[in-house]
């Protein structure tokens, strides 16, 4: 099955990563950026003609990523690790950890996962508790599930209170890991990101939120990265790398069967490439020839 990074072809070109300028006028050392926990979730369903993927644009206002095609997700915030998710989940923090590679901790990022699917998609990766199928919202459910949708966004509640209040448990046991990424050191943001795939449930229709993303699609990876190829989508290399994952499946048990396969996946650092004027010239992965003798730039880069 292979993981993410090896669909990637090797050193990226920086046209393919981000529009890099020269050094900022204050310089911020790249080595002071932290590093901030975040996860994102592929939605797969069969399409008429295959295997389709749930992508989301990020609006042109964003302070990251801006105008990008993504996946849902987001940061782990710190109501993800609260205690009172575990009366509401599908599986406990030792065993999700234990599936992930880590010691503690990773339901956070699972939940992070789930919590940002239904903030910008409206999909809620949840079961009721006396069922095994995800719950199907029906007109009656819509306005009051919209209702919860905006207050988790908005802060004012936790996903663990809607999952209480609605007899619900997320289906932290179906989310899959299948890639693990860090923002390269030069980025005034930077995001330790865990990748998730899994099935799109079939009762509820997902849709951009018009408040951080403005335009969402479901599209066949093939052709998803023919749009990139062409300009029509702008994404960064771990999205594109994440299609190149579900390219070659066509259909959703295919493509679990590989994110099963994956096992825990290693992270990957990509490393910028800085001419002598300080402008990014490329992106190198690990497995690069020469990547590591990479140093990346000191100073962060706009």
């Amino acid at each position: 099955a292979g993981t993410l990074g090896a669909c990637m072809a090797s050193t990226v070109p920086a046209s393919e990563w981000r529009g890099y300028g020269r050094r900022v006028p204050d310089p911020i050392r790249a080595d002071s950026v932290p590093i901030l926990p975040a996860a994102t979730v592929m939605l797969v369903r069969d399409g008429a003609s295959g295997l389709e993927v749930f992508m989301l644009q990020r609006t042109h206002s964003a302070s990251f990523a801006r105008g990008q095609f993504v996946f849902p997700g987001g940061k782990v915030d710190d109501l993800d690790h609260a205690d009172s998710l575990d009366a509401v989940t599908d599986g406990d923090d030792a065993s999700v950890s234990a599936r992930m590679g880590m010691p503690e901790g990773g339901l956070a990022w699972v939940v992070a996962a789930v919590r940002e699917c239904f903030e910008e998609a409206g999909v809620l990766l949840a079961r009721p508790a006396g069922g095994d199928a995800p719950i199907v919202f029906d007109e009656a459910d819509d306005e009051r599930f919209e209702a919860h949708r905006r207050a988790v966004h908005a802060g004012d509640r936790s996903l663990a209170s809607v999952c209480a209040e609605e007899s619900l448990r997320i289906l932290a046991d179906r989310v899959l890991l299948v890639a693990h990424w860090v923002t390269p050191a030069g980025e005034r943001k930077r995001f330790d990101t865990r990748i998730f795939l899994t099935t799109a449930p079939d009762g509820q229709a997902p849709l951009h939120d018009d408040v951080e993303t403005i335009a969402s699609l479901w599209v066949r990876p093939p052709d998803a990265l023919e749009m990139w190829r062409a300009g029509e989508l702008q994404m960064f290399p771990p999205t594109v790398a994440a299609l190149r994952f579900l390219e070659p499946h066509a259909t959703v048990d295919d493509a679990l069967t590989a994110g099963a396969a994956v096992g825990v996946p290693p992270v990957i650092v990509p490393k910028m490439i800085v001419d002598d004027t300080g402008r990014v010239a490329g992106v190198r992965l690990p497995g690069d020839p020469d990547y590591d003798d990479t140093p990346g730039p000191e100073f962060v880069l706009v």
